[in-house]
């Protein structure tokens, strides 16, 4: 029952390079045709409908929650005037991954995707969307529960609020540093290869000019709501809210300006609903035979965690280690105290998850939520973003791979030095 999940990972990866066209009309029936397969067997197979009744829940909780910041950050018009050389780069994802904790990897992604472009637009490359996926829209987030949806579920479960930021700020520090210091090998070498009137271009000062501050309000709203969790339903429906105050607040010109349309997150909807589905076997493998997989060390928490948030969503495969570490332990994960318990004798276990979870997410443009609607706004707007297989093999082995055993050799190994 694995399979349906397989084969929804290899359409996303390979159907686009056999046959675009076709994808783009019928990617929605993939989607629906293989998590029908898995509905169908929990519901009338297993017997179990609660398991999808629950999976359904936390899909229309996701998708309140980008679709609603998607709207509202295409509400805000960030106007850049010059162009970027790439210490400015540089400082503009630095300030997106501090910015991430305070507004979320996918507030983060969706207000600053469009002037990041903008600012590179005279000699942007595919490595440009990549590092702003690394370090935006997933790194980055690793200091607050609010930063990445696997961090919030912790807090949910009892996590205390301020935790990550004292445990984790030393790696999100390591790995965002050495991120932007790759980054900028990359960068100068493309303004250096970049034709001279693009260099000239860019030796002008670059001006700034917000539009839009009224949906800073609406903002707002949304994150007050994701804290919102009785009476259920409550939350999503003020996100939904914020999103129709805003898209008729909003004038029509900073929608032009943006060149906003609603296709991005149509396609990860729709991705995200098969996905969603066809996952619950391979996650429901992985709680029931966690303990046969060897996860008796932090660092083996933090690969298993880090490789399957790469391939499934992060926020259910922290959700399903965190349950594994609290088994080894004796302890049930719905028990807040419980929790609060594993956070006080097992913290370096929780760490180990939490970076995982976090990291891992860029590995892949399935890791984390706000990975495909960067790249879906990317080539909508006409940059050319790296495919599946380019983006895991040109990009993300060679650099978060050894950036991440670095990390694992720092904080999880005999030698560790945290």
């Amino acid at each position: 029952m694995i399979l349906p999940f397989a084969l929804m990972l290899l359409a996303i990866a390979l159907t686009p390079f056999i046959n675009l066209h076709w994808w783009e009309r019928h990617f929605p029936k993939v989607a629906v045709g293989l998590g029908m397969v898995t509905t169908i067997y929990y519901v009338f197979f297993l017997g179990n409908p609660g398991r999808m009744l629950h999976v359904a829940h936390e899909y229309v909780s996701f998708i309140a929650l980008i679709g609603s910041l998607f709207v509202v950050a295409g509400g805000i018009h960030i106007e850049v005037k010059g162009e970027a050389k790439p210490w400015a780069n540089c400082l503009f994802l630095f300030i997106g991954a501090v910015l991430a904790n305070v507004i979320g990897t996918t507030g983060a992604s969706m207000l600053l995707i469009r002037p990041w472009m903008r600012m590179n637009q005279h000699r942007i490359a595919a490595f440009h969307v990549v590092f702003f996926i690394f370090i935006v829209s997933n790194v980055g987030g690793c200091l607050t529960p609010i930063g990445d949806p696997p961090l919030f579920l912790g807090y949910i479960k009892g996590v205390p609020f301020w935790w990550v930021l004292e445990k984790c700020w030393i790696a999100w520090a390591i790995a965002v540093t050495g991120l932007v210091a790759v980054f900028y090998a990359f960068d100068s070498r493309n303004f250096h290869h970049a034709p001279s009137e693009v260099r000239e271009v860019q030796t002008k000062r670059e001006t700034w000019k917000v539009d839009g501050w009224r949906n800073v309000g609406f903002l707002a709203l949304i994150l007050a709501a994701v804290f919102i969790r009785q009476p259920s339903g409550l939350g999503e429906a003020l996100m939904l809210a914020s999103a129709v105050g805003s898209w008729f607040a909003t004038p029509k010109r900073i929608h032009e300006a943006n060149v906003f349309t609603f296709h991005p997150i149509r396609e990860v909807a729709w991705l995200f609903l098969g996905i969603f589905a066809t996952m619950v076997p391979a996650l429901d493998y992985l709680e029931i035979h966690a303990a046969e997989l060897g996860l008796h060390s932090e660092m083996a928490f933090f690969w298993f965690t880090g490789l399957l948030s790469g391939a499934l969503d992060n926020a259910p495969t922290y959700l399903t280690f965190l349950a594994a570490a609290m088994g080894l332990s004796g302890l049930n994960l719905n028990n807040p105290e419980h929790v609060r318990q594993l956070v006080a004798t097992h913290d370096h276990e929780l760490i180990a998850i939490s970076l995982g979870a976090v990291f891992f997410g860029a590995m892949t443009y399935i890791g984390n939520g706000p990975n495909f609607m960067v790249k879906s706004i990317a080539e909508k707007t006409g940059v050319k973003a790296p495919g599946f297989f380019a983006y895991l093999l040109k990009y993300a082995l060679p650099i978060l791979i050894p950036l991440m055993a670095l990390i694992s050799l720092l904080f999880f190994s005999r030698w560790r030095v945290f």
